[in-house]
This record gives structure tokens, sequence and C-alpha cells, in this order.
């Protein structure tokens, strides 16, 4: 038998986000449940293609897949901030055209992505002089140190796993991590610490790292939530850890 049924307003969330993240990712999703569970917020998951190493040559043939990617976002929801959830991806590919190939889908919605993240988060917490850890080959990692330094940072010291597999990245243990950010951390005067990637796991060392270092510590993930939260207008810091989340979005950094 056929039953009768009623519509509502359906998904009636106070804000809605939209992930792009790498068929290889096992992190963010996690970290980014973690840190958003106290606020009214519906998220919603795209996956997009990529190769399972992490070289300059994979990471720009994600460029051509970022359209369909977004368009498996729901077409019938109005998302509050949209985010492309690779740094490296967008290093290569660029932040501007990250925005335009999900505009395409997603027309008039805030866009995002970790490295145009993390920059808007050092320039709020007044951070020029970085410490920079990855877990990439030297080759991407010089195209971000590139892409920072084009865009007014200083590299302070640098320090790499120098891996290009996203599941061994995945599975670098949080206490590599937080030993090797405290290295990064002491080793000059930097201003404060970026950790990149969404694949390394940070969420958990992050405020154990920055009692530490006695700075700010920045990571790919923390940065990519605390922006996607600031541009859909969301306030407060929920469960997030870090110095990061108790600055306000300035207008002028959005």
């Amino acid at each position: 038998m056929k039953l009768d049924f009623t519509l509502d307003k359906g998904n009636e969330a106070k804000f809605c986000l939209g992930l792009i993240v790498l068929q290889a990712d096992e992190t963010l999703e996690n970290e980014f449940r973690h840190a958003i569970r106290d606020f009214d917020i519906s998220l919603f998951h795209s996956r997009i293609p990529c190769r399972p190493s992490v070289t300059k040559e994979t990471l720009a043939q994600m460029a051509e897949d970022l359209p369909a990617a977004a368009g498996l976002l729901p077409q019938s929801t109005r998302f509050n901030a949209i985010a492309y959830a690779c740094t490296s991806g967008a290093t290569v590919i660029g932040p501007s055209e990250v925005a335009v190939k999900i505009h395409t889908q997603h027309p008039e919605v805030p866009v995002t992505d970790p490295i145009t993240a993390v920059m808007t988060a050092c320039r709020t917490l007044e951070i020029k002089r970085l410490g920079f850890l990855t877990p990439y080959v030297p080759e991407v990692s010089n195209a971000m140190r590139a892409l920072l330094e084009e865009n007014g940072f200083e590299i302070a010291s640098f320090g790499s796993f120098e891996q290009d597999q996203e599941k061994v990245v995945s599975r670098i243990s949080e206490a590599s991590t937080l030993e090797a950010i405290v290295k990064v951390g002491k080793e000059t005067d930097c201003q404060g610490v970026f950790v990149s990637c969404t694949n390394l796991r940070t969420l958990g060392i992050l405020e154990e790292a920055e009692q530490a270092v006695g700075k700010p510590v920045i990571s790919s993930n923390l940065a990519l939530i605390w922006h996607m939260l600031r541009l859909a207008g969301v306030k407060g810091r929920g469960t997030a850890p870090g110095k990061l989340f108790a600055k306000d979005l300035s207008p002028s950094l959005r």
C-alpha cells in the first residue's frame, strides 16, 4: 500500500559545511567531528580521487577532478562554507583555482583550503616567522615553502618525515609528531609552528605541543576547521584545542 507523509524543512541545523576529502585521507574527518561536536552543524563529505603517492604531478591531477567531487555534495543544501581538504594539493593547484573549480558547482559559497586557512590563522595570530613541519618529500615541501614566502612568511626552521605514501603518513604516531614539533619549534626564535597535512594526526597533542614550545601550534586540520567555522559565522571554540580558537576572525581576513 502507498502511505501518506508530510514534508518539513529537512535538515534544520543552523550551519552547513561541505568537505572535499582525499580518497586516501584517514584523519581529517575524525578530527573535524571531534572539534565541531558542540556546535549546531551539519557536515557533508565528498571524496576526491588521489594517488597513493604524494608528488607534484599527482597533486596537480586533482584539479581536473575537483568539479566532479564538489558536485557530489548535495545540490539542494545551502552551504555556509566548503573546503577542499588537501594542503599540498591546494598549494600545487593554487588556492584561487581551487575556489574557481568548486564554484562551478556551488557558486558564491565561501571556499577555503588548508594552506589558505593556515595563512589566515597566522595573520590573525600575528605570526610571520614560522617553524615548518611536513611529512612530504622535498619537492612538495619546497613548493609549500615557496608559497608561504611569496605571501610574506619567513621559514625560521624546517623539518620533514619525507614520506610520499598517504597510508604511511596517516599512521605516523602522535608521539613522533609531538617530538618533531618540539624540535622544530625550539630550534629558532620562530613565532609559531605550522604542522602541514590533513592526514597527519595532531589534534590529540596540540595543547601539549604548545606548552612544550611556548608558542602557537597550527596544524592543517585545526586551521581548516577554524577558518570554515569563522567563514560560516560560527562563534566559540567548542572542544577544539590550541591558542588559535581563542581568536575571532577579523572581517578583513575572511
